[in-house]
């Protein structure tokens, strides 16, 4: 499970834009999104190919938890 902080992910559609950059780099991996925390959460998949995923949809992921 990986956790990122993605504090610039501020509204609905950034929520969806986000989700569907994962879902497309990393299909089939479950992701959780908390946007009023502003946290994704993968549960498996590559993290790295996870975060780039991310800034190329416009956002800047920090990871913050691992496990």
């Amino acid at each position: 499970m990986t956790t990122f902080l993605v504090q610039d992910m501020t509204c609905g559609h950034c929520e969806k834009t986000v989700k569907q950059a994962l879902d497309k780099a990393l299909p089939g991996v479950p992701v959780a999104i908390d946007l009023a925390n502003h946290r994704v959460t993968l549960d498996g998949g590559d993290a790295g190919k996870a975060e780039e995923a991310i800034r190329d949809a416009g956002y800047t992921p920090e990871r913050i938890g691992m496990a």
